[in-house]
């Protein structure tokens, strides 16, 4: 859908601003259970990254830092405009980056993500 266009969503929709910064929103037309799982992707992600730094691995850090990259364009956050196309197409591409990101770091458990307090010597 062209921005400008009867039903496209409005600015307050579509960006978020915190302290004058303005971050685009997710997009809310991607089904609950598939943001769901990109945004617990993001955030391990996210963790991952925090632990790369400490590291010092130039390589581990690009790599995970792909993956929050990876994330958040699924979620429409990064790249093309979410507002800018159909609904089925960012949908798509929603579940593609979805795919990429179950190769890249598999859930475990029945497709849900290994946790740290799953280890049997934690809170014993």
């Amino acid at each position: 859908m062209a921005s400008g266009n009867a039903g496209d969503p409005a600015d307050d929709e579509r960006w978020l601003v915190i302290d004058g910064r303005r971050w685009r929103r997710t997009d809310p037309a991607l089904p609950s259970d598939v943001a769901e799982r990109l945004r617990s992707h993001l955030g391990r992600a996210r963790a991952a990254v925090r632990s790369a730094k400490r590291s010092d691995d130039p390589a581990v850090l690009a790599a995970v830092r792909h993956r929050v990259g990876v994330a958040k364009a699924g979620l429409g956050e990064r790249g093309p405009r979410w507002w800018d196309d159909t609904v089925p197409a960012r949908v798509e591409r929603a579940r593609a980056a979805l795919d990429d990101l179950d190769r890249l770091a598999p859930p475990v458990d029945g497709g849900r993500a290994a946790r740290a307090d799953d280890d049997a010597d934690v809170n014993t």
